[in-house]
């Protein structure tokens, strides 16, 4: 369930746009509407330029909504030929490189949770740059002041993300999500 304010309704567009190809507003109204949420065709255009979604042509010629803070791997690579290629990195490994350097201190393991330190008040900063990303295998964070708590799907996914995380954050170029 979503309440119906503007901030919920805008966080469903990115999270259909993260987790879908979506070519048109008609599709991404459809897609809203599963979730119990209708909206107009003029809001969902100025919602869509409040996020600054932009269509992307991706490699078979289809044109779909993209929300760089919000993509996945495919459609960065799908935008390399318009904007600038990191070479040889995952873009979205480096994007949280950039953000996450210097504000993670230590990342703890248990179970599959993952207790992420970071310097006072970068806690919640830094947890919306992870969730604003997809990453397989984690489901979330809870962030206070200078701890996350990040969710994993599994044992397995939050023992790789650990490793993951402490990679990219410790400048080391083998970092794979």
């Amino acid at each position: 369930m979503r309440p119906t304010t503007k901030v919920a309704r805008l966080d469903a567009i990115r999270q259909a746009l993260s987790r879908h190809r979506v070519n048109s507003q008609q599709q991404l109204s459809a897609l809203l509407a599963e979730q119990g949420i209708e909206v107009t065709q003029a809001t969902l255009s100025r919602d869509l330029d409040d996020l600054h979604a932009t269509k992307l042509r991706y490699a078979d010629g289809s044109m779909a909504y993209w929300i760089p803070a919000t993509t996945d791997q495919q459609a960065m690579e799908a935008a390399a030929a318009e904007g600038p290629e990191v070479e040889g990195e995952n873009k979205t490994d480096a994007y949280l490189a950039k953000i996450l350097t210097g504000l993670i201190t230590s990342v703890a393991r248990a179970r599959n949770l993952l207790v992420v330190r970071t310097p006072a008040g970068a806690a919640q900063y830094a947890a919306s740059a992870l969730d604003r990303q997809p990453i397989k295998g984690i489901l979330g964070t809870i962030a206070g002041d200078d701890t996350i708590l990040i969710i994993a799907a599994d044992d397995e996914a939050a023992s790789s993300r650990a490793d993951w995380l402490m990679t990219i954050v410790s400048g080391q170029e083998d970092a794979r999500a």
